[in-house]
């Protein structure tokens, strides 16, 4: 049974992100390279998020009590807006190396921002997926059974689908955020780390499950929808997606701007 739940556990959360790297990242090999240093970025800022977390800690001598609440919400504050601070860093690497790409090729042209707002996105979501999730699920493997004091015995599977909603709303965070970027508008960028917060803040509703996981599954068709018109997509397109009627989709018929 644990096995079960271990594998069961592991493809809801991880899935979707592996057939998106299969399909749409393996076979070049520069969409890897941009995936390993965006998972690469947020690994940077995991860091600077525990050091400034080390530090709150010991600047309040890790007392417990009301205080300790206070420090998890700011904790998770500090951390997504480290988070999407060097998402733009990121994306400023990426425009230079885009440019640099250019310059050494002008006859190739180079991958278009929205391509690597997507690959960047997958890289985050990827690499946060795992850190988020890892530990859980190896306890899936026991010994000991959820629920038997009281608790729900959905944690393991609440906490795939929580996983699976994080990863693929990094997805389209990164492509919201880097066309934000693109166009010099910031209501996009104040709307991705809005939702951020949100997403991240449900999680102090917890063990309520039921709330949190709602909520977050609300919020993600609601940005996936965005990034689609943002990528390029319309009702168009979709439709002849659909029908079969198009093999150029999306990021695939996308050019260098």
């Amino acid at each position: 049974m644990t096995a079960a739940v271990f594998f069961g556990c592991a493809f809801i959360a991880f899935g979707p992100a592996l057939a998106l790297y299969v399909f749409t990242i393996a076979t070049d090999p520069l969409r890897i390279i941009f995936l390993i240093v965006g998972a690469f970025f947020w690994l940077i800022s995991l860091l600077v998020s525990s050091l400034v977390w080390f530090v709150a800690r010991t600047v309040t001598g890790n007392r417990d009590g009301p205080i300790e609440k206070y420090l998890l919400i700011f904790g998770v504050l500090i951390s997504v807006l480290i988070q999407e601070i060097f998402r733009f860093a990121y994306y400023k690497l990426l425009k230079k190396a885009n440019e640099g790409l250019k310059t050494i090729n002008p006859d190739e042209p180079g991958p278009s921002m929205r391509l690597l707002a997507y690959v960047s996105g997958l890289g985050f979501g990827i690499m946060s997926g795992v850190f988020s999730f890892v530990n859980i699920l190896s306890d899936s493997l026991g010994p000991g059974t959820v629920g038997i004091h009281g608790d729900s015995p959905y944690f393991f599977l609440y906490s795939a689908f929580m996983t699976l909603v994080i990863i693929l709303l990094h997805v389209f965070w990164g492509i919201v955020f880097f066309d934000g970027c693109e166009k010099k508008n910031w209501h996009p960028l104040l709307a991705v780390i809005l939702t951020h917060l949100l997403v991240s803040a449900l999680t102090f509703l917890n063990p309520q499950y039921e709330i949190s996981l709602v909520l977050a599954y609300m919020i993600m068709p609601l940005m996936g929808t965005w990034a689609f018109f943002v990528a390029g997509g319309s009702r168009r397109s979709l439709k002849r997606y659909l029908l079969c009627q198009d093999k150029d989709f999306l990021l695939y018929s996308q050019r260098s701007r």
